[in-house]
This record gives structure tokens, C-alpha cells and sequence, in this order.
């Protein structure tokens, strides 16, 4: 089953604490505090891969965790960065987390981080100073960001086949193309998207959509093809299928109405007017005069006629890509994400040799007591705050 939409739970690993060492040597009785640093948390990374084709492997994978960073130890050896997560997604996804926009990811190798590692915790070799020559508490790791995203995806293509149910579109790209979609003589064959690729003997290809039938109100929720709707709007040209053995300037203007009223460009985009079935009505008229309309093609996918005109003229009026498919770049494609970065904390949970210590302004409750929980304490630890000390129940 084709899945264009996910929800997804990301969660960044947390950093790892800072040691709480000192350096004990034969020979070396006062070596002084020596705890390394703990490792920074693993980021959750979205990566665009031309190999897959939908986001069916994120229905079953709701929660995307990166790893931890490890704790640092004694001789001021830091803790390793923890693992990053990375989301594998089809060229075209783009990310939502609510209704903003988070990045499109329209290049092979795209990336955007989605949630970043928590910092590690200092080690107390990092708090010596001149005034304090044994520091006997280590900070502790900050935890990583966490957030819900969701993921959707439009299909990018040269060209898509858009039409009334039943007018040819499927067939049509099984004669033109290496796609095989489902044909049959009833409406609605096609339930879900089909990308063909058309070869030219120079060795150019083509990307052809083919996408379910639209009827009167799709743009408004009515029928199949109004969820699909959004894979249009990446393709350069139109390829408007009409059965020539009905009317097909009325047929034209339902569909160009439906474009028309879900927006997104779809009416602007130019098109290719395909009149198939001339098997059964040989030469159809056509009377729509508009300057969107690059030709006009009267062709049989049953027979086949006027069908190989049609394929050699694709590569003649669709439009060049804007970038070649050499050009892309060879490392991944970072983008920017324009989203306000959660404000630095204002307190640090430090680990002492009897419990723990807060240092700065002190947080709420219930935040302390999470700060606590994911820092591994146990009920009764001895937690001090200012002058106040006290034990944690949880």
C-alpha cells in the first residue's frame, strides 16, 4: 500500500554525565581531580533516499530514538558521542512539525536535523580553579530534544497524468514507459500513484506521475484523487487524458476547474491535451483555446496509434529541469531550519559525592524532579538547592 503521510515521535539521545574522578596512583597521593567529560547525545537526522519510493516503513515505526552519550571516566577520558538516528525518506518529503514547514528535502542526500543531542556533562577535572583546587561534584548530562513531526510526501515527476476516471492515464503509461500499473475497464483501477520512467534513444528520461482519477469536487474532498492532489504540484507539465468518445472540452473543464480551486500553481502549470480512444471516435473535436496548452495528441492506447508521436514529443515539450541530474551535489544537502532554538538552560544539576546540586536559578518542581529522574536518581539521594537541602522521593 502507497503511505505518502507519517507521524513521527523524535527523540535525541541524552548526553552523557561528566566523571566524578580523582587520580589515585601508587606513589601519587593527592593526584588531583581527573574526570573527563561526558559524550554529547546522538541527533535524529532525516535523509533523502532516491531508492525508496513511499514512507510505508515509517507506519510501523513510530518512535526514532538516537543513542545516549556515554558517561566519562577517570584519567580525563571523555565518553563517546552518542549515535545519530537517521530517518530514511523518499526524494520529495517534506517535514511539518504542525503546520510549519520544517524543510523540503526535493535533493537526493538531503538532510535536516530533526532533534538535536543534549550537551554532556563536564567531568570535575573542568572545574578547577584557583579557589578550588578538589572540586568533588560533576555536571550532569543534558537531555535531548524531543518533538513530534510529521512527514508528507509529493511525488516529483517531469510530467503527471491527470484526468477523469477511466480516460487511459494508466494505460497510457504502461505503453510509453517501464511501469506496469493495474488496467482495467472499470473506474477508479488506479488507488494510488505510479511513477513510469520514458527513455529517449539520446538516453534522456522522463519521470511520468500517474495518479487516481479526479471528478467534480475533488478539490473539495469528493472521490479518490483529492489526497493526491498534492503530487501535482511538482510536476513541470500536465498531461490532461480526455476520452475522446464523450465530450472533451467539457471534460477538460471539469478537470481545470478542480485544478483551479485547489491552487498550489496547478492552473498555471502547462499542458498536454491527450484525446484517447480514437478507435472509437476517430478525429474527436477539441475547441479549447488557451495558452497553457502547449499541443494537442489524438491518440489509441489500445491500438496504439499517434502513441509513439506522443512519447517523442514529450522530450520536446516538457520542460528542461532546472538542475541537470549530474549536478547534484556529492555530500548530503543541509537546510536551514527556521524555527527559534529553545532558550540555553538557566540552572545546571551538578553530582557530588552524596547526591546532587543545583547551581544557578532554580527550576519548578516537577522540572526538577524529571532532571533528576533522567539522571538516575534514587529515592532518598540527598539534593541540595541554594542553602536548602532535602531527599528526593519521587
Amino acid at each position: 500500500m502507497f503511505n505518502d503521510h507519517a507521524r513521527i515521535h523524535v527523540k535525541a539521545g541524552r548526553g552523557g554525565d561528566g566523571a566524578l574522578s580523582f587520580r589515585r596512583e601508587k606513589y601519587v597521593p593527592k593526584g588531583g581531580p581527573d574526570g573527563g567529560d561526558g559524550g554529547n547525545g546522538g541527533d535524529v537526522v532525516a535523509l533523502a533516499d532516491p531508492e525508496l519510493r513511499d514512507l510505508s516503513a515509517l507506519q510501523r515505526r513510530k518512535l526514532i530514538a538516537a543513542g545516549k552519550g556515554v558517561t566519562g571516566r577517570g584519567a580525563r577520558k571523555h565518553g563517546a558521542t552518542g549515535e545519530d538516528a537517521v530517518v530514511y525518506v523518499p526524494i520529495g518529503t517534506q517535514v511539518y512539525e504542525g503546520e510549519d514547514l520544517v524543510a523540503d528535502l526535493a535533493h537526493p542526500q538531503a538532510r535536516v536535523l530533526l532533534a538535536r543531542g543534549g550537551r554532556g556533562g563536564r567531568g570535575n577535572a573542568r572545574f578547577v580553579s584557583s579557589t578550588r583546587q578538589v572540586p568533588r561534584f560533576a555536571e550532569v548530562g543534558l537531555p535531548g530534544e524531543e518533538r513530534d513531526v510529521e512527514l508528507r510526501l509529493k511525488l516529483l515527476a517531469d510530467a503527471a497524468l491527470v484526468g477523469l476516471p477511466n480516460a487511459g492515464k494508466s494505460s497510457l503509461l504502461r505503453r510509453i514507459s517501464n511501469a506496469t500499473p493495474k488496467v482495467a475497464e472499470y473506474p477508479f483501477t488506479t488507488l494510488e500513484p505510479v511513477l513510469g520512467t520514458v527513455e529517449a534513444p539520446d538516453g534522456r528520461q522522463l519521470v511520468v506521475a500517474d495518479v487516481p482519477g479526479l471528478i467534480e469536487g475533488a478539490s473539495q474532498g469528493v472521490g479518490l484523487g483529492h489526497e493526491f492532489l498534492a503530487h501535482l504540484e511538482r510536476a513541470r507539465t500536465l498531461l490532461h487524458m480526455i476520452d475522446a468518445s464523450a465530450p472533451a472540452d467539457d471534460q477538460w473543464e471539469v478537470i481545470d476547474a478542480e485544478l483551479s480551486a485547489y491552487g498550489a500553481g496547478l492552473d498555471r502549470l502547462p499542458q498536454i491535451v491527450v484525446l484517447n480512444k480514437v478507435d472509437l471516435a476517430p478525429d474527436p473535436p477539441f475547441g479549447v483555446a488557451d495558452s497553457r496548452i502547449a499541443a494537442v495528441f489524438r491518440i489509441s492506447c489500445a491500438t496504439g496509434e499517434g502513441v509513439d508521436e506522443l512519447r517523442k514529443a514529450l522530450f520536446t515539450l516538457v520542460p528542461e529541469q532546472s538542475r541537470a541530474s549530474g549536478d547534484e551535489p556529492e555530500e548530503p544537502v543541509e537546510f536551514l531550519v527556521y524555527r527559534p532554538q529553545p532558550k540555553a538552560r538557566s540552572w545546571s544539576l551538578l553530582r557530588t559525592e552524596d547526591g546532587f546540586r543545583v547551581v544557578g536559578a532554580p527550576p519548578a518542581d516537577d522540572e526538577l524532579e524529571r532532571a533528576l529522574r533522567e539522571a538516575g536518581a534514587r529515592r532518598g539521594a540527598a539534593v541540595q538547592v541554594g542553602e536548602e537541602s532535602f531527599e528526593f522521593v519521587p
